[in-house]
């Protein structure tokens, strides 16, 4: 059985904060076997960990930005374009051999796919269920409700932006330790997920952070027009 977290930001990402090196650090020190490098609409760094000289195993994804929200793709290596519709980039991910999962769905603040457009749920492979940055676990309960519903796998991830918070979401899965068994064993359902809460003060203090970030990108757009 092997500890994944899913669901990791480098500082490739625009919000993150740690870099790729130091999140491999913390994989190994919280004892994961798999984490999965999933940027904001970048694949820089998850080439990056696979050049990594650790002990984890690094499954290559990205977190694509969809019209209506966000979805994780893993098992790629090349970029896929950010704004388009979440089902056309889904049939591009499935071109690609990727396992597609639902983060976040119903995320009010952040960018939650179901919320927009139910077809989106049935459409991906997985669901995640558990991702430990939510303040009240509500919108978790209500994915793995519609998970079951649906029949899809629920998994776990951090969603971590800094390295101390990797491995707050796991998902433990009964694979041998390859990318290929591992995305093959989450379409299979043999998958188990937990985790704990991100603590709610440093939600909040990356959240205002990211805010004011994308302000200042704003007044600086606006300012060389």
């Amino acid at each position: 059985m092997l500890t994944c977290d899913l669901h990791v930001h480098t500082n490739f990402s625009k919000d993150g904060e740690s870099s790729v090196e130091d999140i491999l650090k913390r994989a190994e020190v919280v004892g994961l076997d798999v984490i999965a490098i999933t940027d904001h609409d970048t694949i820089d760094g998850a080439k990056k960990a696979l050049s990594c000289d650790t002990s984890v195993l690094v499954i290559p994804g990205i977190e694509v930005t969809t019209k209506q929200g966000h979805l994780l793709v893993l098992g790629v290596t090349e970029l896929i374009p950010a704004g388009l519709d979440v089902i056309d980039t889904v049939e591009i991910a499935r071109k690609m051999g990727a396992l597609l999962i639902l983060p976040h769905p119903y995320h009010v603040w952040r960018h939650g796919v179901a919320r927009r457009k139910k077809v989106g749920m049935a459409a991906v492979d997985a669901i995640e269920t558990f991702n430990s940055r939510y303040i009240v676990g509500s919108a978790n309960r209500k994915a793995a409700r519609i998970a079951k519903r649906l029949g899809k796998p629920c998994v776990a991830g951090s969603d971590a932006h800094h390295a101390r918070f990797v491995g707050f979401g796991r998902t433990y899965i009964d694979a041998e330790r390859d990318v290929i068994s591992v995305l093959n064993a989450i379409r299979a359902g043999k998958v188990t997920c937990g985790g704990r809460q991100t603590p709610l003060r440093t939600y909040t203090h990356q959240s205002l952070n990211n805010t004011w970030r994308k302000i200042k990108r704003f007044t600086r757009r606006v300012q060389l027009r």
